[in-house]
């Protein structure tokens, strides 16, 4: 792959900060390297942020256009002016400001099922290193970079019928598991296209 595109990704400022952020949590994983209940927090840390990927994405990038300007300013920064301008690093990533929160909102959950210290670093841990996974595969979705595996091509593809065919379809961008199970991935030769997949705001 050209390292171009590899310190594009890392460069970017609010993939850096999460990989600066990650270290310390990864650090002190380590640390409990012995505990399969640290490792076991990890996967689930994974796993939380596979699943919401979609949820997230279906539910709330795609919420009908808010009438309130703040939300509608919000929600335009997410998501919707991405549709408009696919290509635009800017708006690719997602920003720090939302990210950490709701990952935080996560942490505490976990922290006030388990009551363990060692066990929330590692889920918090496995949920940066997924979201991370997450940027990777959505920026590879968007530049002119061909994956190397037969499903990662697949993957790239749905994600680019979910923007240029119809926004009602192919949710996931890392995995089509979930789309796959409530009726969202389909043959895209079966699904008309949208007049509104480049312009979330304009949806009634």
């Amino acid at each position: 792959m050209n390292t171009k595109y590899m310190k594009e990704f890392i460069t970017f400022p609010d993939i850096t900060i999460m990989l600066v952020l990650f270290i310390p949590l990864i650090s002190y994983t380590l640390l409990h390297a012995f505990s399969l209940g640290v490792w076991i927090s990890f996967i689930v840390g994974m796993a939380t942020y596979a699943m919401s990927e979609y949820m997230i994405h279906r539910f709330l990038f795609h919420m009908k256009t808010p009438t309130n300007p703040f939300l509608l300013r919000t929600i335009k920064r997410l998501h919707f002016d991405h549709h408009v301008d696919p290509a635009n690093l800017k708006l690719l990533f997602l920003p720090i400001w939302f990210s950490l929160p709701g990952f935080s909102v996560f942490a505490l959950v976990f922290y006030f099922i388990t009551g363990s210290l060692p066990f929330t670093i590692a889920y918090l841990a496995g949920i940066i290193v997924y979201f991370m996974y997450y940027e990777w595969k959505h920026y590879i979705a968007h530049r002119p970079i061909q994956p190397r595996t037969e499903m990662g091509r697949r993957i790239k593809k749905a994600h680019l019928w979910h923007h240029f065919k119809n926004e009602n379809y192919w949710f996931g961008v890392t995995h089509t598991s979930i789309d796959k199970t409530f009726g969202t991935y389909k043959d895209q030769k079966e699904v008309d296209k949208s007049d509104t997949a480049k312009n979330l705001e304009n949806r009634t």
